[in-house]
């Protein structure tokens, strides 16, 4: 009798450690904080594809974005000390303008609610604004600007990578045109730090710098081979157009169209 509950009790202990080493692979997906979890929590079905939270998140940028940078634009048409800061303010009017009627066609679509207001950050941004003149002015409008659309810039990407719904992978292509555009007026401007810019990134950065190591004072590096096609491969399409100092971005696009609610 001893030896069968001895044996018994070996039996428990090896199924409770397979149980146990097993129990991780076959739950692992269902477990809060992994990727597929995360990518799950608040996920809603629609026609277009899955929208998740990342999805909604950008959505509700996009149109936080144009709340208070388009009453920037006004501004600095109306008070700009230079024509350059003046032309920037033109293209972020006619740019959210534009995104804003995109955004809101694809939250009616995809139900998703839209601030009305720019959030306390925007606002104290608007304020800082509003109370400077001459060239603190021209200083603010080109670094607040410009700082606010370079950290928007990687998320914009970010979404556009993952996302499985196509009117959030559409507005985020259109998005990040616009931001671009908006990107190289401000920098036309002269006015931006791009020092200052550097500092507050590594400053919220926790990564250590990659990359290949620091060039040699006065050493020269021999040119890289070229990288090209074998011979006999044909190739019809011109490289991508790159912006240059004294060029826009063309953001010409269609106009967005909704064949569910028609937007004043």
């Amino acid at each position: 009798m001893r030896r069968i509950n001895g044996t018994a009790l070996v039996i428990a202990a090896l199924v409770a450690t397979v149980g146990a080493l097993a129990f991780p692979v076959w739950s692992y997906a269902d477990r809060s904080g992994t990727g597929a979890a995360n990518l799950a929590a608040g996920t809603v079905n629609t026609r277009w594809g899955p929208l998740t939270a990342a999805d909604r998140d950008l959505i509700v940028r996009v149109r936080l974005a144009g709340l208070w940078e388009l009453p920037a634009g006004q501004q600095a048409i109306e008070r700009a000390p230079t024509q350059a800061i003046k032309e920037a303010g033109d293209h972020l009017i006619v740019g959210h303008t534009d995104l804003d009627k995109r955004v809101r066609i694809v939250a009616a679509q995809l139900n998703v609610e839209l601030p009305n207001q720019p959030n306390e950050q925007q606002q104290g941004w608007l304020k800082e604004l509003t109370a400077a003149s001459g060239k603190e002015y021209e200083y603010k409008f080109a670094n607040l600007l410009r700082s606010a659309h370079g950290k928007i810039f990687p998320a914009i990407g970010a979404v556009r990578n993952s996302t499985r719904n196509t009117l959030v992978r559409q507005l985020a292509s259109d998005t990040s045109l616009t931001v671009l555009d908006h990107i190289t007026m401000l920098e036309k401007t002269g006015a931006v730090d791009f020092d200052a810019i550097a500092a507050a990134a590594a400053a919220t950065s926790t990564a250590s710098p990659t990359g290949p190591p620091a060039p040699t004072v006065g050493a020269s590096t021999a040119s890289a081979p070229p990288v090209q096609p074998g011979a006999g491969v044909n190739v019809s399409s011109n490289p991508s157009a790159l912006p240059q100092p004294d060029a826009n971005i063309n953001t010409s696009r269609p106009q967005p169209t909704d064949s569910d609610k028609v937007l004043q």
